[in-house]
């Protein structure tokens, strides 16, 4: 496995001419690592599907550079969608629209819709520069982790996911990644805004770059990434509880009878000072700060080989909608 310093001068068009040949890259973005490929190749798209061992229907991200580079993938730009791209572009947003037929069908998972979202990171915006230089209209990405597992927001990440499936793989590292989860999904195509996947824009953020209030996923919401029900699982089991439940549980564990070097089979993430014989972290107070970390602070548990995670829920603060959507699909698994 190839991993790139992203601060190299070269390393951005050297992962962008492997792009441009088919082959997979995995890449930095502000939210989370990408495995992508150019949306515009059907086979190299299905490389991506075979090695997170991904469902062919369920669709990825489009990433493009700008609004101009995401009208090759839609015969029009709704107003909704040009009013949030507006606000947020680039950054931790994804609309769904229509789709141009004859583009990006692997990359849609088959669906007349399209998810498009240019991101921040510099690194990002880089190798989507340097991939359009070479004819790559746009790179199709979903997180480069293996399928419902947790997001890799960091290349130590990716390599530990694709080692063993993906030899070959580029990982252009970026470091770690600010944001920390998936971004926002909004759905554009059907002439109203629909929210389907929170992340750390807030409802009353989008609304106001829609300029109407948000509508809530209904049966006939087009497919989305991230959106199922189970979904960003660490390999222990998640449990998610109030803070009084937490307390209670905490309070009749047998702490004291716990050798402070036998194994720790239970690790518990809360916003008070976890007791010093569990593994532990303390949640931060602020909600962007907990997203930062929170998969990191996940995949840090699977990797001490804890079984079951306590997880304290969090504050009912809007600005929480995000790190409490994944945490909630998380305890779903």
């Amino acid at each position: 496995m190839t991993r790139l310093d992203g601060t190299a001068p070269q390393a951005a068009a050297q992962a962008a001419r492997r792009l441009a040949d088919g082959e997979l890259v995995a890449f930095a973005t502000e939210t989370v690592y990408g495995l992508g490929a150019r949306a515009d190749d059907d086979a190299a798209v299905a490389k991506i599907f075979h090695a997170k061992g991904r469902p062919a229907d369920h669709p990825l991200i489009v990433h493009v550079t700008n609004l101009q580079a995401a009208e090759a993938f839609c015969d029009s730009l709704p107003p909704l969608a040009q009013r949030l791209m507006a606000a947020f572009w680039p950054g931790p947003l994804t609309v769904i629209v229509a789709r141009r037929s004859g583009t990006a069908e692997a990359a849609a998972g088959g669906h007349a819709t399209v998810g498009l979202r240019a991101p921040a990171h510099p690194l990002a915006q880089a190798l989507l520069a340097e991939a359009a230089a070479l004819g790559v209209p746009g790179i199709a990405a979903p997180s480069a982790n293996r399928y419902g597992r947790i997001s890799p927001t960091r290349a130590a990440h990716v390599q530990g996911e694709f080692a063993d499936v993906l030899p070959d793989l580029c990982v252009l590292d970026g470091g770690d990644c600010a944001v920390g989860i998936e971004s926002s999904i909004v759905d554009c195509s059907r002439g109203h805004a629909v929210l389907l996947r929170s992340g750390v824009l807030t409802r009353a953020q989008l609304e106001a770059a829609t300029g109407e209030p948000l509508r809530e996923a209904d049966a006939s919401a087009p497919r989305a990434p991230g959106t199922l029900a189970s979904h960003y699982a660490p390999r222990a089991t998640l449990r998610l509880m109030s803070g009084a439940a937490l307390r209670s549980a905490l309070e009749v564990l047998p702490l004291e009878a716990l050798p402070a070097s036998s194994p720790r089979r239970l690790a518990v993430y809360s916003r008070s000072t976890p007791p010093p014989r569990l593994a532990g972290r303390r949640m931060p107070d602020d909600a962007a700060a907990a997203a930062h970390e929170l998969f990191a602070v996940l995949r840090a548990f699977d990797d001490e080989g804890v079984q079951l995670i306590w997880v304290e829920e969090p504050p009912p603060d809007p600005a929480w909608d995000g790190v409490r959507d994944r945490l909630r699909r998380a305890a779903t698994s």
